[in-house]
């Protein structure tokens, strides 16, 4: 198997890699451990999400649970108490996590909305000084300015697929708009978090291609999830029998091929595609979330601790 000695794929080379033999996985993850090392060393950030407004999504995102058109039972409120995020915030501190992420159900926010949520963070690194990133949706200039002024450093914005399948998982807005509004952040000085979701229906050629246009963003940090199938939701009962951990560990390293230099996270559905195979996943991964997601539970903190130190690996605090 052979790997562009410049760290940078082909299109041909990185499909290569997700229809690689599975007895051909571990010569690739002792590879993608080499560049992994190089940049990352040997530690894993963990990061915490808080919902801080659940449901009501006027979008019809067919894998989201907060959707529109979602019959998911979850539970649906507007913005979180500021006690509830000063504890998740207190966690963060107290257990030495590299990052708070505050996520948002909806696509576009009043400004007063925005203000509101600006005063709680700004509260909030009075606490706690430490890294905060957040998922808004799009965000107008102002809006972003005024997040950017409150201390939040981050924000996430996936592309989730290829700009070709994306008709396919959303028709509510398009797949331009999201990379309009992360170079627009860009612009304005954000680090970037930008990933996706494997397991919709969509081909290794859409995987590929999300990752190349990942790729040319340059985020600071990829997250990929992998589907899990809410009970509610469009894509309840999609075929997920191709999620392997093998073919999931070959998007990982393609992911991390690709994106040498950022944060690779296996985010949502890794302890269900994964578990067992945490060692391999860190010879790609050094950031993964811990004590759930947005409205799937997860891994408890102290034991995403012993996943990363029984697997060899040291957990690691970002430097403010």
């Amino acid at each position: 198997m052979m790997i562009s000695k410049s760290e940078t794929l082909s299109r041909r080379e990185a499909l290569n890699i997700l229809n690689l033999p599975d007895e051909k996985l571990p010569e690739l993850l002792e590879k993608v451990y080499y560049i992994r090392k190089k940049h990352k060393g040997n530690v894993v950030g963990i990061q915490l999400l808080t919902n801080a407004r659940s449901g009501n999504c006027s979008q019809n995102c067919a894998y989201c649970a907060q959707s529109h058109d979602s019959d998911a039972d979850i539970s649906k409120y507007k913005l979180v108490s500021y006690d509830k995020l000063l504890r998740d915030g207190l966690t963060v501190k107290e257990k030495n996590l590299s990052r708070h992420c505050i996520g948002l159900s909806g696509i576009r926010f009043s400004d007063q909305e925005i203000d509101e949520l600006a005063d709680y963070i700004r509260n909030l690194k009075k606490e706690n000084s430490g890294h905060i990133c957040c998922s808004v949706g799009f965000l107008t200039p102002r809006q972003a300015w005024v997040l950017k002024e409150a201390g939040v450093n981050r924000i996430n914005h996936n592309l989730n697929t290829s700009e070709n399948f994306y008709p396919n998982i959303c028709t509510t807005h398009t797949y331009e708009e999201r990379v309009a509004n992360i170079k627009m952040l860009q612009s304005m000085g954000f680090e970037i978090c930008c990933g996706g979701i494997i397991g919709m229906g969509e081909s290794k050629n859409d995987v590929a291609d999300m990752l190349f246009a990942i790729k040319r963003i340059n985020p600071q940090a990829v997250p990929i999830n992998f589907l899990i199938p809410v009970p509610g939701t469009a894509m309840s009962r999609i075929d997920i029998s191709h999620l392997s951990p093998e073919y999931c560990l070959k998007v990982l390293c393609l992911t991390r091929l690709l994106n040498p230099e950022s944060d690779i996270r296996c985010a949502g559905g890794r302890e269900v595609y994964l578990k067992g195979y945490e060692k391999m996943m860190f010879y790609a991964v050094d950031s993964i979330f811990a004590s759930g997601y947005l409205t799937t539970d997860g891994q408890s903190i102290e034991d995403t601790i012993k996943t990363i130190t029984d697997a060899g690996f040291q957990y690691y605090i970002e430097p403010v």
